[in-house]
């Protein structure tokens, strides 16, 4: 099992930044597919999907609502992701987790996850 440590969440004023990241480590040692979720706090919606990059780093997809402002990327040893968060809002305020699976891309349902970072977007 892969172990995912989410770091970097906080507070932030409307339009202000924050980076995200997630170091993995365990697993068997092969390539990672990685993304990131959310929950808000109505937690009578479900976690929604943020972002996901392939294993590969070439291929990255965002949720519509994002509308180009967060970023996600991943170091060249392949074991971290980020998530710039850039022109906040306080509807991004959110416990956001970090997901990975052995895949080319991340699938619907992730098989490791991480304890989650809180993010809150002030007004």
């Amino acid at each position: 099992q892969v172990q995912l440590v989410e770091s970097g969440g906080g507070l932030a004023q409307a339009g202000g930044s924050l980076r995200l990241s997630c170091a993995a480590s365990g697993g068997t040692g092969g390539s990672l597919a990685m993304g990131w979720y959310r929950q808000v706090p109505e937690k009578w919606r479900p976690r929604e999907f943020v972002a996901r990059i392939s294993e590969s780093g070439a291929t990255t997809n965002y949720a519509d609502f994002l509308k180009g402002r967060f970023t996600i990327s991943r170091d060249s040893a392949g074991n971290t992701v980020n998530l710039q968060m850039d022109d906040l809002k306080p509807e991004d305020t959110a416990v956001y987790y970090c997901a990975a699976d052995y895949s080319v891309i991340l699938p619907d349902s992730p098989s490791d996850w991480g304890l989650g970072t809180q993010v809150t977007g002030s007004s």
